[in-house]
């Protein structure tokens, strides 16, 4: 698999702003998928008084952060690594694994990718169909591993998206279940991205854990907590791997900000619930509404965003950029291996913001 070393991803608001000479809270972002209400109140109030925070190291181990995580996902400390965003975590696994080649599933974030290639790997996709709503073809991964002993290279890895980003799709329990246990057979690790699993949070791989000691789960603050100008995440594996990960990983890469920050965040179950509960009710809102536009085709989504098929005449990098010169910035698709040149992908926002969208889609739609 090819892999395109620039990297493409939404929530550049920053070269938007400049671009158009705009401040950036006249821009609304809906090219990242960051939670509608916002970071937790406790982890706001964190935040305040960082004074004290920045006057020492941070704590290299994150003990105090690990507890959190232990106490509210259950999963004991010596199997946790926190890192400076989920990608950071992404960037170890390859390298501290000797991930030669990997099947990712697709399509998908394209960092698996990148970060298997500069550790002198290689990839191959498998990807989902559109005309299957994007369903994750993990029949095809299964196909793959079971023809192991007879296929060259070996797979060291699979990366699966769960739910995956763009499609908004999850994996079926049972399929995921079963990838697990052909993957021990076979000796490959299964690399389950959870990062927007908050929204769904019943289909976890986490009851797997224990179970199957070649799997490891990526956790971020930054979709559902809010958090994403802190730069923090987790992984979550055997202890082997988790010493192994942090052995690969730079002192001090979490800042303590952002530890605190993360405490907070995760230990307000109150706000959890209410950002559930909007997003359910806005996201159907929003999804009935473009499904209305003229010849627009809306891809169901268990996530905080949703996919979308444009008409045949219209292309997603025009409408991006059109939008772009509005102060609306949506995800072009395109470059996405798997997605097509009529795809882009919008956050669930307030309501107010989102139908800003609507509106000036349909306007676009109607010319």
């Amino acid at each position: 698999m090819a892999v395109n070393h620039t990297p493409v991803h939404g929530g550049n608001v920053h070269a938007a702003a400049r671009e158009l000479r705009r401040p950036i809270g006249s821009i609304l972002d809906f090219s990242a998928s960051i939670n509608p209400l916002g970071p937790s109140p406790r982890a706001v109030r964190a935040l305040r008084n960082p004074a004290q925070l920045v006057l020492h190291y941070p704590d290299p181990d994150c003990v105090s952060l690990k507890q959190a995580i232990k106490d509210r996902w259950h999963i004991a400390a010596n199997r946790i690594v926190v890192g400076n965003g989920s990608t950071e975590l992404i960037d170890l696994i390859p390298r501290a694994l000797s991930i030669r080649f990997a099947v990712i599933v697709g399509p998908t974030y394209t960092e698996y990718a990148r970060a298997v290639a500069r550790a002198g790997g290689r990839t191959s996709l498998i990807l989902a169909k559109q005309e299957e709503d994007y369903r994750p073809p993990l029949e095809k991964v299964l196909d793959r591993l079971s023809r192991q002993r007879r296929s060259r290279p070996a797979i060291d890895a699979v990366f699966i998206c769960h739910p995956n980003s763009p499609t908004g799709q999850t994996c079926r329990p049972k399929e995921l279940q079963t990838l697990l246990a052909v993957a021990d057979r076979c000796g490959s690790w299964v690399i389950v991205d959870e990062s927007f699993i908050e929204y769904c949070n019943r289909l976890s791989c986490l009851p797997q854990l224990l179970s199957h000691s070649r799997l490891i789960i990526l956790r971020s603050f930054t979709k559902f907590y809010g958090l994403p100008g802190l730069r923090i995440g987790c992984s979550m594996s055997s202890p082997t791997v988790a010493a192994l990960l942090r052995r690969h990983q730079p002192p001090w890469s979490v800042n303590a900000v952002a530890q605190r920050a993360a405490e907070a965040a995760i230990s307000d179950a109150g706000h959890a619930r209410r950002c559930l509960a909007y997003l359910q009710r806005e996201r159907a809102r929003m999804s009935t509404a473009l499904s209305l536009l003229e010849g627009l085709t809306v891809i169901p989504s268990s996530t905080n965003f949703l996919l979308i098929e444009l008409p045949k005449p219209f292309r997603s990098a025009a409408i991006t950029a059109k939008l772009r010169r509005r102060g609306l910035l949506i995800r072009d698709c395109s470059s996405v291996e798997g997605c097509t040149t009529q795809t882009v992908r919008v956050a669930v926002r307030a309501r107010r913001d989102n139908d800003r969208l609507l509106t000036a889609l349909r306007e676009m739609l109607r010319r």
